[in-house]
């Protein structure tokens, strides 16, 4: 579909080319055919005209509207001098120009429906259950614990938890993913999924504007202002370029008549020269390059949007493209983050008291480890047994439970605490409990890999990727048996949250100088690494909001094979935007110099300027399409 504007241009472009259809089977000469000829002229180059003196007008006038401009009336100006009646050469100019034009701002904004299609993901409104009746309100108003109901077909406004009914979500504007998942009474869910079933009650997590849908189209809508070296370069690069080529001109049409005439007591042949010169400046304009770089970042992040890839700027992109090392932050990111317990060992009591006390221990806590205790233990738990809980990061938990010291943790903490432990040689998260300063026994608790976590390493591997490395707070055992499961490279384990960051500040010193290193989080402990590295990876449908906060890239459905596939969208859009350059630049240069020459005439500027542009464009929107990457 065309907007008002393009289909405007549409028509003016048929109105002319008909015009000078008419023209060519019409004898007409003089003033009769300057008048004629100057209809089509007008229909098609008034805007461009009037953009060219708005910019002389404001003093800043070298641009392509100035070039056509100065070039199309230089034409019709050297054919009034000859009297020629040689017209169409102008005409065309402009003509072929505004067809440029017009197939590039359709290629534009068909770019942006495709990802306006894709994003198309803002909920209009939320249904509210009101004396037995639903009312739709605007999701701004919605509070948080509110309860709202989602109606088969209808859009999941806000983020939250089903509190009733069974679904099938439709999740591929989120995630790129095709298949449907299934959520039940008790499961999260994510603002912008398509409910495809069943009548689902949700009570709200979170307010609308910090909900998952909001982040995403802020994310999406801001990227293009973060601008890539390569974007910086065409906008400098263009800034120069476009004088220096009017005044190259100026000399051309001046200097060599100049010389023939006096210094050669040759013709001067001001017609021949002040020709070249005006070709010369319609091959010289860089829309090319100033128009494809930004569509080409634009259409790539619009691809890897689609593709459930989600990259905040055409730098990041850029970046991406140059990523040679992997971090990996463990749980939540190569495993499921879904820990359960193996076995209790070495217990000094019943296994169900041993598992009580650590479960009410580990009450306040929000890790996966300690919800795994709570779910291992089936019962509910009374906190107010609880008091004087202390959280030591990376190490354990001490609280008091019924007026009893109770710590729960790793080695570091009992040797902390000078209490004699029994090690245990089983591979997973061991926990340690401790009663009244007396060693209790200790809980065996396992993760489990993600199903794709091996394929993801390999297929970083065949990406180009030279360095695979993952950081953990995890024994150093079970961080072993991990890497070495899934092939990574290296392995830096019993870490805590400061310490990952110096692992990461090593492994940047130690990098080849133009290599860069990207890592990828889950966790809010993460947020500080995923600043610190050169590009920061989260993955966002189950990660915190400040790792989504303080990544540059987030993969939409944790699943690690994405990265593999968002370094290779990332390069195949630098693919397209150096052939852009090279060939825009290499095909401008050969003909300016043909154009300087006297080889080229107008027909072969008006190639090198629309057709060129045209090719670059067509180029560029190659980016979209990630599918088969």
């Amino acid at each position: 579909m065309m907007n008002k504007k393009q289909k405007i241009m549409l028509l003016r472009i048929l109105v002319a080319v008909a015009w000078m259809i008419v023209l060519h089977f019409v004898p007409t000469t003089g003033l009769m055919r300057f008048i004629l000829y100057m209809v089509p002229y007008g229909i098609i180059g008034h805007d461009i005209l009037r953009k060219a003196l708005k910019g002389i007008r404001n003093r800043q006038m070298f641009d392509e509207s100035f070039l056509m401009a100065v070039a199309t009336i230089g034409a019709i100006a050297l054919a009034l001098y000859a009297q020629s009646g040689e017209y169409t050469e102008a005409i065309a100019v402009m003509l072929f120009y505004q067809i440029g034009e017009w197939f590039q701002s359709y290629a534009v904004g068909k770019s942006r429906r495709n990802i306006s299609a894709l994003m198309d993901i803002r909920p209009d409104y939320a249904n509210v259950e009101r004396d037995g009746k639903l009312e739709r309100v605007d999701p701004d108003e919605i509070e948080v614990g509110s309860v709202i109901v989602v109606q088969p077909g209808e859009k999941v406004p806000i983020d939250g938890i089903v509190l009733s009914g069974v679904s099938s979500l439709n999740t591929s504007a989120l995630t790129g993913e095709s298949l449907p998942r299934d959520v039940q009474a008790g499961d999260e869910i994510i603002s912008g999924c398509i409910n495809l079933n069943g009548l689902l009650k949700i009570q709200t997590t979170k307010e609308f504007g910090e909900s998952t849908v909001s982040k995403i189209l802020d994310l999406v809508e801001n990227a293009s202002s973060r601008k890539s070296k390569s974007e910086d370069f065409i906008s400098k690069f263009a800034r120069v370029y476009t004088p220096a080529v009017c005044y190259a001109a100026l000399a051309l049409a001046i200097l060599p008549p100049l010389v023939r005439m006096i210094g050669m007591d040759l013709p001067a042949d001001w017609g021949s020269w002040i020709y070249r010169a005006l070709t010369f400046l319609v091959i010289s304009c860089p829309c090319a390059l100033v128009i494809s770089i930004p569509l080409s970042f634009f259409a790539g992040i619009g691809g890897a949007s689609k593709a459930g890839v989600l990259v905040k700027g055409s730098n990041y992109l850029e970046t991406l493209s140059q990523t040679r090392i992997v971090v990996f932050d463990k749980t939540g990111t190569l495993t499921q983050g879904v820990f359960e317990v193996e076995g209790i060992h070495h217990s000094q009591m019943e296994d169900e008291k041993l598992m009580e006390y650590a479960a009410l221990a580990e009450s306040a806590s929000s890790h996966p480890i300690s919800k795994s205790l709570q779910r291992a233990y089936g019962k509910e738990l009374d906190r107010s047994r609880v008091t004087d809980i202390q959280e030591r990061s990376g190490n354990g938990v001490l609280a008091k439970v019924d007026g009893m010291k109770v710590a729960v943790g790793n080695d570091k903490l009992m040797e902390h605490l000078g209490i004699d432990f029994i090690p245990c040689h089983s591979v997973g998260t061991i926990l340690h409990i401790a009663v009244d300063g007396e060693y209790a026994g200790h809980i065996v608790i396992s993760d489990v890999v993600k199903p794709h976590a091996k394929e993801a390493i390999r297929a970083l591997k065949s990406a180009g990727i030279q360095k695979t490395v993952m950081l953990t707070g995890d024994r150093h055992s079970v961080a072993e048996q991990v890497a070495q499961d899934l092939g990574l490279d290296a392995v830096y384990s019993e870490l805590l949250p400061a310490d990952k960051v110096d692992q990461v500040e090593k492994l940047l010193d130690a990098k080849p100088e133009k290599a860069k290193l990207a890592f990828v989080g889950d966790g809010i402990n993460d947020a500080p690494v995923l600043s610190r590295a050169d590009i920061g990876i989260a993955m966002g449908a189950m990660g915190s909001d400040a790792a989504i906060e303080a990544a540059d890239v987030v993969l939409m459905d944790d699943n690690p094979l994405q990265i593999a596939k968002a370094i290779k969208i990332s390069r195949k859009c630098l693919r397209i935007v150096y052939q852009n350059i090279i060939f825009a630049i290499g095909i401008k240069l050969i003909c300016l110099a043909l154009g300087a020459l006297g080889i080229a005439n107008m027909w072969l500027a008006i190639f090198a300027d629309v057709g060129v542009m045209i090719l670059a464009v067509l180029n560029a929107i190659r980016a979209l399409f990630v599918k088969k990457l």
